[in-house]
């Protein structure tokens, strides 16, 4: 099965497994192209990730921007790398809630490597391909965000990440969703 990883990392001959937010060190990978090219550019520092993203109702790529100009934010003037490798299937583990992820906890050796100078570049000509498709932060309702930010909220209370004020994660939501972060210190306070 031929799968996807997206990096800023060049010239890598073998994708070595890394600390991630999972149990143990992996590589994530994707069977979409476009998907590994979303993880060239994370918004947050290892081994935390900020990828959001989902499908339509046709299997298409949505990228989705949860405040003003997000994804160019983290992509504009950023270089990476999209590796091509080759797996059996056995040698995977599937990716939790992600139809199109998988991971492997063995090194695993690169095919090929398209070098992108500029992801931001690559990504608006990907949309205008049809690769994918941006859902911009104006054109959401605010329904549409509250379901985003309460899945954010989920995620720093599964953490527990009231713990680890100054992870990466952490900072991040703090900046860019402040409400998001009061909610969860309020949750926090309430549970005392």
């Amino acid at each position: 099965m031929i799968l996807y990883h997206g990096s800023n990392e060049f010239g890598l001959k073998t994708l070595e497994p890394c600390q991630t937010e999972f149990e143990k060190p992996c590589v994530i990978l994707s069977t979409l192209e476009i998907v590994a090219g979303f993880h060239m550019v994370n918004g947050v520092e290892p081994p935390y990730c900020w990828f959001p993203y989902g499908f339509d109702e046709r299997g298409i790529p949505q990228y989705h921007e949860l405040y003003p100009n997000a994804l160019r934010e983290v992509s504009e003037g950023r270089s990476g790398c999209i590796y091509t490798v080759e797996a059996d299937e056995s040698e995977l583990l599937p990716l939790k809630g992600v139809p199109d992820g998988r991971l492997v906890t063995a090194p695993i050796k690169v095919l090929d490597c398209l070098e992108i100078p500029d992801c931001y570049e690559w990504l608006k000509e990907e949309e205008a391909l049809g690769s994918f498709s941006l859902c911009r932060f104006e054109e959401k309702t605010p329904a549409q965000l509250r379901v985003w930010y309460n899945s954010v909220l989920r995620h720093i209370v599964e953490k527990k990440m009231i713990n680890t004020p100054d992870c990466s994660y952490a900072k991040f939501v703090k900046e860019k969703f402040p409400k998001v972060w009061e909610s969860y210190e309020k949750l926090c306070a309430s549970a005392k």
